[in-house]
């Protein structure tokens, strides 16, 4: 049985997006172009490859099979005719993150490879959208703090965030140490988000209660977070690593220290179909190395 290799180019794409929509698009080909390569590769192979489903199409037994055997080898042919050796990094490599990890950790460690040549294109964002931008092909590269469980994507551990409950000394003076969730009743607090996701982990995890109050003062960025907190708007719990400085200058004071603080894992996540490549190699590595001395 001989398939030619845009079958089997398609029949992955299928795979990977879990639909003929996503598919296409990843592929730059028009949708029923794709349904008919996916046809065909069926009629070749003598069974369904995919069940239609209402939001895309699931694979079947014999879909999966076909995928994990020939994943490996398309991904690796691809990347070999899309290198130039006499390139250093033949592509862009898109990259996401949250914002205040960009700045603070993904983009020094990555910047001695843009000095080398390597251009980069990064966009900052919150998991879910991260992961559908990865999906269909607009992200090579993302750090989430939620491990994917969508196929198409792979996963690993990048790093722990530890946090810390912190206010300006302004604050800290006015409170008992330890410091107690009745005694914050009285302190504003700041969240980069309505549902204060960070401040309820803390209150739930090292406080054993429910956080029952609204912030005082949401803003979308971790980092205009922790400057409204160190200009004295109240308390919030903020990465260690974004905070580092001013906990050690003292413009920021820890209100407890907890013997196990609240940590959040960070995971890098990719598209295999790219991760082959030499610059999107590159990238990862820079990432874990740097991620391994943080």
């Amino acid at each position: 049985m001989k398939v030619s290799l845009d079958l089997l180019r398609s029949f992955l794409a299928v795979h990977r997006a879990g639909s003929i929509t996503g598919a296409a698009e990843l592929l730059g080909l028009a949708q029923p172009t794709v349904t008919a390569q996916l046809r065909a590769l069926e009629e070749a192979v003598g069974r369904p490859l995919f069940d239609r489903v209402p939001r895309g199409v699931l694979p079947t037994a014999a879909g999966d099979e076909l995928a994990r055997r020939v994943a490996e080898p398309l991904d690796r042919l691809d990347a070999v005719l899309a290198d130039d050796p006499a390139v250093p990094y033949p592509r862009t490599v898109f990259l996401g993150g949250p914002a205040e990890f960009l700045a603070e950790r993904a983009l020094p460690a990555v910047a001695g490879l843009v000095a080398d040549g390597l251009e980069l294109r990064v966009v900052a964002g919150l998991p879910e959208q991260l992961l559908d931008d990865l999906v269909a092909g607009r992200l090579d590269l993302a750090v989430t703090s939620v491990r994917p469980r969508r196929r198409g994507l792979t996963a690993e551990p990048l790093y722990d965030e530890e946090f810390a409950l912190v206010a300006a000394p302004s604050w800290a003076r006015r409170l008992p140490d330890p410091v107690t969730p009745q005694a914050l009743r009285g302190v504003p607090l700041v969240a980069y988000a309505e549902e204060a996701p960070i401040l309820r982990r803390w209150w739930r995890t090292v406080f054993d209660t429910r956080l029952t109050r609204t912030p005082n003062l949401v803003v979308a960025d971790l980092r205009a977070v922790l400057a409204a907190v160190v200009a004295g708007a109240g308390a919030s719990v903020l990465p260690t690593y974004l905070c580092g400085a001013q906990l050690a200058s003292g413009e920021l004071v820890p209100l407890l220290r907890p013997p196990v603080p609240p940590l959040n894992t960070l995971f890098l996540v990719a598209r295999p179909q790219v991760s082959g490549r030499r610059e999107v190699h590159a990238v990862r590595r820079a990432l874990v190395a740097a991620a391994a001395g943080w």
